[in-house]
C-alpha cells in the first residue's frame, strides 16, 4: 500500500495579494454577488463570452484542421491556468485574479496564431496597428455585448490590468486599443502588473515551453532522442531511464516531459518567493511599485530555455510544412482584409451599425480587424473560399 501523507501544504494568505474587498471596481457601477468574489465573477464571465468559446477553434502552431492532437488556444489557455493556479496558491495569492487573468490572456489572439497576427498587424499599420494584448482589452470592454447595460464584461479593474500589462509595464506608443480605453479608466500602465497576473504571464511561459515539446514530438518535426539532447530535458530522460529502465517508448517520453514541466513550476515558485522575501511589499500596491518583476526563472534555468525556444524554432515554427501553411494562411488574412474594407456590406448584420456610425476609413479599418481578428481558423478558411473562390 502507498504512502498517503501528503506533502502538500496551502501557503496562508501573503500581506502581498489582491484582496477581492479591496477591488478598485468596475468601470460600470453594479451590486456585486452575495455568493462569488469579485474576481470569481470575472473568471466565469470570461469563460462565458464568446471570444473564449473561439479559442477552441484557434491554433498556437498548427492550423486546426491539421490535427485534433494539437493545442488550441482554448487548451493552452486552460493548461495557463492549471499551472498559474498553482504557482499562485504556493505563493499566498488570490487564485481566482490569477485564473481570471490567464483565462483571457490569448482572447485577442487572431486565426492561425502569430502567422495571422503578423498578416493583420501589416495590414493594419496605415491604421494604428494591431496588438492582441490591446485587443484582448477591447474585447472584455467592447466587443462582447451581451448585457444590457453596457458594452464588454465589466471587469474589475484588477483583472483588466492584468490582461493590459502581465507582461510588464505598457511604455512608449501604447497600442491604440489599450490607449482608447485607458483614457476612460486608467490602468496605470506604466507601473508593474500584480503578483497575480505576473503569475499568469510566467505560467504563459511554462505552458508553452512544455506543450510545444509535446505538440512538435505528436508531428514528428523532430525524434525523441534529438529531444533527449537538448538542456533541462537530458536530465529528464536520465532520471526516467535510471528510475524506469526499458519503458515503453510513450511512457518514457512522457515521463520525462512530466519531470521538465515540474522543474518549470518549481523554479518560478522558488525564485518568486526568494525575490518577494528580499523586496517585502506590504501590499498589492507595493508589488506594482517594485519597479521590477516579481515572478520570474532563475537566469540559468533562463538561458536554457533560450536554447530550447530557438531548437523550436527551426525545427518546429520554421518547418518547411509550417512555413508553407503560413503562406496560404497569410494570404486568406491578405485578401480577406480588403474585401471587407471596400465592400463592409459584406459583414454580418451585427457589425453593420458600426460600420454605419464609422467616421473615415481608419474606423472602418478597425471594424474590419476586429471582425476578422476574433474568426477562428476554420470559418477564416470558409468565408474566403466562399467569397474568394480560395482553397487551402
Amino acid at each position: 500500500m502507498s504512502d498517503t501523507s501528503s506533502r502538500y501544504h496551502p501557503a496562508p494568505r501573503a500581506i502581498f495579494a489582491s484582496d477581492p474587498q479591496d477591488t478598485r471596481g468596475r468601470l460600470y457601477a453594479e451590486e456585486e454577488s452575495a455568493f462569488r468574489s469579485p474576481f470569481q465573477r470575472d473568471r466565469d464571465r470570461i469563460i462565458h463570452a464568446s471570444a473564449f468559446r473561439r479559442l477552441k477553434h484557434k491554433t498556437q502552431v498548427f492550423i486546426e484542421h491539421e490535427g485534433d492532437y494539437f493545442r488550441t488556444r482554448l487548451t493552452h489557455s486552460i493548461e495557463v491556468a492549471q499551472v498559474a493556479r498553482t504557482i499562485s496558491g504556493a505563493l499566498g495569492l488570490n487564485p481566482e485574479l490569477t485564473e481570471a487573468v490567464a483565462l483571457a490572456h490569448d482572447l485577442g489572439h487572431t486565426p492561425f496564431g502569430h502567422t495571422g497576427e503578423d498578416a493583420l498587424a501589416a495590414l493594419m499599420e496605415p491604421y494604428g496597428g494591431f496588438d492582441h494584448n490591446a485587443q484582448a482589452i477591447r474585447i472584455v470592454t467592447s466587443l462582447e455585448r451581451h448585457y444590457a447595460e453596457w458594452d464588454g464584461l465589466n471587469l474589475t479593474w484588477e483583472t483588466l490590468e492584468g490582461i493590459a500589462k502581465h507582461n510588464g509595464p505598457v511604455t512608449g506608443d501604447v497600442p491604440w486599443a489599450l490607449a482608447e480605453y485607458n483614457a476612460r479608466h486608467d490602468l496605470e500602465l506604466h507601473t508593474h502588473a500584480s503578483a497575480e497576473a505576473q503569475v499568469a504571464a510566467l505560467a504563459d511561459d511554462v505552458a508553452y515551453n512544455n506543450h510545444d515539446l509535446h505538440d512538435g514530438l505528436r508531428a514528428e518535426l523532430f525524434s525523441t532522442d534529438e529531444l533527449a539532447e537538448l538542456p533541462v530535458v537530458n536530465g529528464c530522460f536520465a532520471e526516467v531511464d535510471r528510475i524506469y529502465p526499458g519503458l515503453n517508448y510513450y511512457r518514457r517520453r512522457h515521463e520525462a516531459l512530466r519531470r521538465f514541466f515540474g522543474i518549470l513550476v518549481e523554479d518560478v515558485i522558488d525564485v518568486s518567493r526568494a525575490r518577494l522575501a528580499e523586496t517585502a511589499p506590504q501590499s498589492a500596491a507595493d508589488v506594482r511599485h517594485a519597479g521590477r518583476m516579481m515572478v520570474q526563472f532563475s537566469p540559468d534555468l533562463w538561458a536554457q530555455l533560450k536554447v530550447i525556444r530557438q531548437f523550436l524554432f527551426e525545427r518546429m515554427y520554421r518547418a518547411p510544412d509550417v512555413v508553407v501553411m503560413r503562406k496560404k494562411v497569410t494570404r486568406v488574412v491578405n485578401e480577406l482584409f480588403p474585401l471587407f474594407l471596400e465592400e463592409p456590406e459584406l459583414l454580418p448584420k451585427q457589425w453593420r451599425k458600426d460600420v454605419a456610425e464609422a467616421q473615415g476609413e481608419v474606423a472602418l479599418a478597425r471594424i474590419v480587424s476586429d471582425y476578422i481578428a476574433g474568426m477562428t481558423d476554420r470559418f477564416a478558411i470558409q468565408e474566403h473560399e466562399r467569397l474568394l473562390g480560395g482553397v487551402l
